[in-house]
């Protein structure tokens, strides 16, 4: 049995995403990634992984329309996840593990190669015994990238085990850098029927005697989705690497006209779109069918973008998803005079030494990167009654608390729109520009 669906595949400059869905147009799978240097690997990766997801999506309609296991649905469909989220990051690490080792066989470790490689046995053994805990059902992660959390946890492994005469941590860390990028690119073909049946023996194993009495037919459920054969009957590529994507020039749409597109099609009423994505801005027009009428982009650098924001938190020390959360904790917003990324640091670093507190300077930051968006809404034509904000900065609560402000004060109230799914709105553009393109094949 053959399933069609369509794909959207968004190249951005930090991560890359994809958009899988079915003939009706329904979203059925969602893929996301960390943008590599080899665009063509992530675009293979990506969708590898919105086909995993469109795989369990498929299992959910299916105990969805039996009503005796619909009511157990949203339990065992999340537990069947997490298990084989485990079961990927097991193989991952385990792959990790391996190159590893073959890094530590170059000629630079010859005299003590025996000792760095019983290290990294005992490092992978801490990594291993942390596992389960990632992905118990109350656990939060601040990353679901496999190069975060493995990385995250191997630095603190080897702090632990490295030794100054034998392997030391700087010589630790650089093995791990040398060796994350090829287990990262190295891509998940076929994951769900490799993890689909680990997976749900250690789910059925766990689940409460009720769900048990469902055994033959949640295997069945699974089993028939494991089987299945996808067939894409169009593929469309967008984002800051399109020119890059292994497609040919038909499959390609501009970033404009997928964001427009894609948030017209998660809110119907949208008639203005701000997008900030990691390397750009990007303020959109469009009309009633989702059509683009006007634009502006920032055009220099990525001054008031993701990577302003990443390199704000490398400077602080923290995570780039703290930064919106500190900074609402502000109670003197403090005045930024640039946003350029190359004097942001020294900026930072003196307002710091003039004793100015950390929310109050992030409260500023933000505040500033929204003057800038505010000045491209307004070249572009305006902010109309229905607005939408999209890309991976509409996910910081600072900077929505702080273009709400803004859009308030410069043209009154107006209906902001953000889907939890926000990062996904040029994906989502391009998979509908690849269903428009299949069904005009099918009417000639």
């Amino acid at each position: 049995m053959s399933v069609e669906i369509l794909l959207g595949i968004d190249l951005g400059s930090t991560t890359t995403k994809a958009i899988a869905l079915d003939r009706t147009g329904r979203i059925i799978g969602r893929g996301i990634t960390n943008t590599r240097s080899n665009y063509e690997v992530a675009s293979q990766i990506v969708r590898e992984e919105a086909l995993v997801q469109s795989r369990f999506e498929l299992v959910r309609h299916a105990m969805a329309a039996d009503p005796e296991l619909a009511r157990i649905e949203k339990m065992f469909i999340g537990s069947l996840v997490r298990n084989f989220r485990q079961q990927q990051h097991i193989e991952q690490l385990a792959c990790l593990e391996s190159v590893l080792h073959r890094c530590a066989d170059v000629p630079r470790y010859a005299s003590n190669r025996e000792a760095v490689k019983e290290i990294l046995d005992h490092i992978f053994q801490a990594m291993r015994s942390r596992v389960p805990g990632h992905f118990s059902e109350l656990a939060v992660r601040k990353s679901d990238f496999f190069r975060d959390l493995a990385a995250a946890d191997y630095m603190q492994c080897a702090e632990q085990f490295s030794n100054p005469k034998l392997a030391s941590f700087d010589v630790l860390c650089g093995l791990f850098d040398a060796a994350i990028l090829e287990v990262e690119n190295a891509a998940g073909d076929g994951a769900f029927e490799r993890h689909a049946g680990p997976a749900l023996e250690q789910t059925l194993m766990s689940v409460a005697a009720d769900v048990r009495a469902h055994e033959t037919r949640l295997r069945s459920a699974v089993e028939s989705v494991r089987s299945l054969e996808f067939r894409v009957m169009g593929m469309v590529g967008t984002g800051y690497g399109r020119q890059r994507l292994p497609f040919p020039k038909e499959q390609i749409r501009s970033e404009i006209l997928c964001h427009g597109l894609g948030a017209h099609a998660m809110f119907a009423g949208t008639r203005t779109v701000l997008d900030i994505g990691g390397q750009d801005t990007k303020a959109i027009q469009v009309d009633g069918t989702g059509i683009v009428t006007s634009f502006q982009m920032n055009d220099r650098c990525a001054a008031g973008c993701g990577r302003y924001l990443g390199y704000i938190a490398d400077e602080m020390n923290l995570g780039l998803h703290e930064l919106g959360k500190l900074a609402l904790e502000s109670t003197c917003s403090v005045k930024i005079n640039s946003t350029c990324t190359v004097f942001a640091g020294a900026e930072l670093r003196d307002r710091l030494s003039l004793g100015q507190k950390r929310p109050d300077i992030l409260a500023g930051l933000h505040r500033a990167i929204m003057l800038r968006a505010m000045s491209l809404l307004a070249r572009s034509g305006g902010i109309s009654d229905e607005f939408t904000f999209t890309g991976g900065v509409a996910r910081n609560p600072a900077a929505v608390s702080a273009l709400r402000s803004l859009v308030e004060q410069n043209y009154g109230a107006r209906k902001l729109n953000i889907s939890p799914e926000s990062i996904y709105t040029g994906a989502l553009g391009a998979a509908l520009f690849a269903q428009r393109s299949a069904d005009e094949r099918n009417v000639a």
